[in-house]
């Protein structure tokens, strides 16, 4: 495999404006996830940018920017879009999508998140980890992921993703984090789908590649990851991080 570390960003934020340009220890947090996805050392990083602010951020501190157009539906057609214009020869297979406000987030993982992509039987692979507790998963913000890993395994297919709390039963329950690793060719078939009955009705965007018949791997990892979305994770994230960026 040889992958590839996209990030989608753009100004367009709610709950905290110009997010990707907030300062997290004296560094625009997009220049965080920069970092972050360079420290995985799986292959290129590069920005897909949906604001010229934001490239410049990126450009400032020595990355690769593309401009994409900011009326792009969803993070994952930002990063296919930035791909054509990155690596329209199609040499990197893998690419992976990072999200561009978990600038906590252990380098490790990116690893983790590429592997099962080595069996072919996978089109897709992304994160869960363990729910603590029933008010995660009485939460509608916590996605839940649908999987059964065999012992010893620490990769299992993707069954459901639901704002639910699934399965029904005892046992663990998986919270499903937002980072993907597509093969090239998943990607393509992906943004090319109209959104699934399903996805419009979960609000859940891996539900479209499900729906179609393509398969994702669960990769379970240790911990959670909080991603920065209020002014209340902004500080969380400033006290984590030291003034030179680095996790404490």
């Amino acid at each position: 495999m040889n992958p590839i570390v996209v990030i989608p960003a753009r100004l367009a934020s709610i709950r905290l404006p110009n997010k990707p340009l907030a300062d997290i220890a004296g560094k625009p947090m997009i220049v965080h996830m920069l970092e972050r996805g360079l420290e995985a050392g799986i292959g290129p990083v590069a920005v897909a940018c949906g604001d010229a602010s934001i490239a410049d951020a990126i450009r400032q501190a020595g990355g690769r920017a593309v401009l994409t157009d900011p009326n792009l539906p969803s993070g994952s057609d930002r990063v296919h879009a930035a791909l054509a214009v990155l690596d329209p020869n199609g040499r990197h297979d893998v690419v992976v999508n990072l999200q561009g406000d978990v600038p906590t987030l252990p380098p490790h993982w990116l690893k983790a998140i590429v592997a099962p992509l080595a069996d072919p039987a996978f089109d897709i692979s992304t994160v869960v980890v363990p729910i603590q507790s029933d008010e995660e998963a009485n939460t509608a913000s916590f996605v839940k992921a649908a999987c059964a890993f065999q012992d010893g395994t620490d990769v299992a297919p993707a069954l459901y993703f639901s704002r639910m709390p699934i399965p029904w039963g005892e046992g663990p329950r998986w919270h499903h984090v937002g980072i993907y690793a597509f093969r090239r060719a998943a990607l393509d078939r992906f943004v090319a789908l109209p959104p699934s009955p399903l996805e419009r009705r979960e609000g859940l965007e891996q539900l479209r590649a499900l729906e179609a018949g393509m398969r994702i791997a669960c990769v379970r990892l240790e911990h959670g990851l909080f991603g920065v979305d209020t002014p209340e994770d902004l500080e969380r994230a400033r006290k984590i991080l030291t003034p030179k960026g680095t996790l404490a």
